[in-house]
């Protein structure tokens, strides 16, 4: 099933590449892996995929040593000061970079560490109360104020769209987050590379690739419901 799954998402991100006149290899599919167990992430993983999406450090921690070493974990959840320890030599990368605060420590932790950690800001395109992230009048800003920090490399944004059962319905906040993207890497601020855009999740990944997504993240597309039992 696992296999028939990720076979099914990987003929709509062709697609979708294809109406956009983009390549396959402009984006990356990052399978989702939050709540589910080791031998599900070891299944997709035998199917070539070496990119997994966990929302919680302390997942992580436990499944990196599980899992072989060319595994690329991705923090994309929201991420606190004291779990940063979890992530700083296992992450490959931090979506969801959402303060000066939280950067300031990540860039800490990396020195520390001895790593560049790249990271993506997460933007609140759609300004929903119960959404981790700053506003698109803030992302500038924010950026400027992160960009001088050793250990610490921001590479383009994040953004979680609204739920919806139409995801044309989030074309409009993709196509903003694709403007805000290029109109700050226009700006070409030192120490920062405007090259990533992290949007797009199971129900409207495709809408967002034809709108400019670099990375993709996809787990109930893959691995199906989440369990929420820990």
């Amino acid at each position: 099933m696992l296999r028939e799954n990720l076979q099914d998402v990987e003929r709509r991100v062709t697609a979708a590449c294809a109406r956009a006149g983009r390549s396959r290899d402009e984006v990356l599919l990052v399978a989702v892996s939050k709540t589910k167990p080791v031998g599900m992430i070891e299944e997709i993983y035998g199917e070539g995929v070496r990119d997994f999406g966990e929302n919680h450090p302390q997942e992580i921690r436990e499944k990196f040593p599980q899992l072989p070493t060319d595994t690329r974990w991705h923090m994309i959840g929201h991420l606190q000061t004291n779990k940063i320890k979890y992530i700083i030599d296992r992450a490959c990368m931090v979506h969801s970079v959402d303060s000066f605060h939280l950067a300031e420590a990540i860039s800490k932790a990396a020195v520390k560490s001895r790593r560049i950690m790249p990271v993506l800001i997460e933007v609140n395109m759609a300004g929903e109360a119960s959404k981790f992230g700053v506003t698109p009048e803030e992302t500038e800003a924010l950026i400027r104020q992160i960009a001088p920090l050793p250990g610490i490399h921001v590479e383009g944004l994040m953004t979680i769209a609204p739920y919806t059962e139409n995801p044309e319905e989030n074309r409009t906040y993709f196509r903003e987050m694709k403007k805000l993207n290029v109109d700050i890497g226009a700006k070409n601020i030192d120490n920062v590379c405007m090259r990533h855009l992290s949007m797009g999740m199971t129900g409207d990944y495709e809408v967002a690739i034809e709108e400019g997504a670099t990375m993709v993240r996809v787990g109930t597309g893959i691995f199906g419901e989440r369990s929420y039992a820990r």
